[in-house]
């Protein structure tokens, strides 16, 4: 009778776990109908993880597809791959350092004088609870990268991608932006610092930003979007597990039950395609719905704010878009 009883019980938990499992994979976007012939599209951080994801499933819908990456060795090799498993030779590969605005500036004034246009920008790279570090320009590391990087990235180009309408830009945030808040009084971080503190505060800067952008490209044809993409094994969890033993074990064994890479690009790709979101904007999304995000990612006064800061922190002197 035991040995029944630890039978059902062993076959009760693979059960449990196999769901568990599939719940943790999130929602699929399934339309795989969709073409993207003739679009071009820019992913920053696209040489490895939902970066990467997103890349292979955008240039099987047959667009051009440029990746954005820091280091171009490792840009090449997922470039080589992305033409291998989809077929499509038009992947681009160009050198773009977050960190730096010099790099920045100079890459975006690549893009303006040889592209013809730019239909889906999609803001994705970023750097997770990492120590205390600071930008080539004294930025801290994940506010300089995750929100400031993106936002002069996006302002340059924006030219570009109004000449291109009907045209998007993405923005990859977290459910971590809930627990953010920003700290205008230590926006360098300098007063105090803790990595989960920061990344929270980036992730929500993603989502004001995206929805003050909304504000701003009202009527001109191109529509925004923020989103969650889940719990997901990366790379971006490198520093995370460092912080203690605690999170290494669970990072060890959680691997097996949070999102895939792929499963985790599912609402970027959802964002950046499907047709129903054309007349949305400014709007948050996780697992390919529209969902609420926090109080404070909702309030135009610091939205407004911030915008402001940011325009200043990077040298962007005009108050437009």
């Amino acid at each position: 009778m035991m040995f029944k009883v630890t039978v059902v019980s062993v076959v009760l938990i693979a059960v449990g776990l196999a769901c568990l499992r599939r719940h943790m994979a999130g929602v699929r976007y399934n339309n795989t109908t969709t073409r993207l012939d003739g679009k071009t599209v820019l992913i920053t951080g696209a040489n490895t993880g939902i970066g990467k994801e997103t890349a292979i499933d955008l240039a099987k819908r047959g667009a051009r597809v440029i990746l954005a990456c820091r280091d171009l060795d490792k840009a090449k090799t997922a470039a080589d791959d992305i033409k291998k498993r989809t077929g499509n030779e038009n992947i681009i590969i160009k050198r773009l350092d977050l960190a730096s605005l010099k790099s920045i500036n100079i890459f975006a004034g690549d893009i303006n004088a040889n592209e013809k246009k730019l239909d889906i920008l999609i803001n994705n790279a970023g750097i997770m609870r990492c120590p205390y570090w600071k930008t080539e320009n004294g930025f801290e590391m994940q506010f300089g990268v995750n929100h400031l990087g993106h936002f002069l990235l996006t302002n340059l180009l924006l030219d570009l991608i109004k000449k291109s309408v009907p045209s998007r830009i993405i923005t990859v945030s977290s459910l971590a932006h809930e627990k953010g808040t920003i700290n205008f009084d230590d926006i360098y971080s300098e007063k105090s610092y803790h990595p989960e503190t920061s990344y929270s505060q980036s992730k929500l800067a993603n989502v004001l930003f995206s929805r003050e952008l909304a504000k701003r490209l009202e009527g001109t044809g191109v529509t925004t979007y923020s989103l969650h993409p889940g719990l997901i094994n990366t790379e971006l969890k490198r520093h995370w597990e460092k912080e203690s033993m605690v999170l290494k074990i669970f990072f060890s064994i959680g691997q097996y039950f949070v999102k895939t890479p792929e499963e985790g690009a599912q609402t970027t790709i959802y964002c950046a395609v499907d047709e129903t979101l054309t007349k949305e904007s400014g709007k948050y999304y996780s697992d390919c719905a529209e969902k609420t995000p926090s109080n404070e990612a909702l309030d135009d006064g610091v939205s407004n704010k911030l915008w402001t800061l940011s325009e200043q922190m990077v040298g962007l002197n005009n108050g437009n878009t």
